[in-house]
């Protein structure tokens, strides 16, 4: 049966509520991602993280650490850890950096509200991981203009220069 539609902010934090925060509009997308990466990152078969512009992350209470860890691309990330219990409350991958942020859908109080909008990587899902129908599923990774609403697309648009100067400042993109 399907959840009905959150109520923004939705709020969320480590386990140790030293680190608080809140969401103040909807994700872009929600990715359940299947990669080995992710899987050795969580411990567990897939790691669900809400895509978000990271002005759209309040911070309520506490300041995460800021772990640069390895990643499959080469580039690393950003982890946003809870400098007392340690858990992950956020990442910032190398592609945008701090203009977007991956929110671990576990640390909301209501993880319930931002199921899976595509499940992406499955070429290497764990066997007995069954994906639910109607939902998309993707071998590896996709072109979003297929699959994201229009107003997530419109959202990614406006904030694309501020990811752009990153990059170049990053020394990301070639000149």
């Amino acid at each position: 049966m399907p959840h009905p539609a959150p109520e923004y902010p939705l709020e969320g934090g480590c386990t140790c509520r030293h680190v608080r925060y809140r969401l103040l509009t909807p994700p872009l997308f929600v990715h359940c991602c299947h990669c080995r990466w992710c899987q050795r990152e969580s411990g567990a078969a897939f790691a669900l993280n809400a895509m978000i512009e990271a002005d759209r992350v309040e911070l309520l209470a506490g300041t995460p650490a800021m772990v640069h860890t390895p990643s499959e691309s080469g580039l690393g990330q950003q982890i946003a850890r809870c400098p007392h219990c340690q858990v992950a409350v956020w990442s910032h991958y190398a592609g945008a950096g701090p203009v977007m942020a991956f929110v671990r859908v576990g640390t909301l109080d209501v993880p319930d509200h931002l199921p899976p909008d595509i499940h992406i990587f499955t070429a290497s899902k764990q066997p007995w991981v069954v994906l639910p129908p109607g939902i998309p599923a993707v071998a590896e990774y996709y072109e979003r203009e297929g699959l994201w609403p229009a107003q997530s697309i419109a959202r990614r648009q406006a904030v694309l220069p501020r990811i752009q100067a990153y990059r170049a400042a990053a020394g990301l993109d070639p000149a």
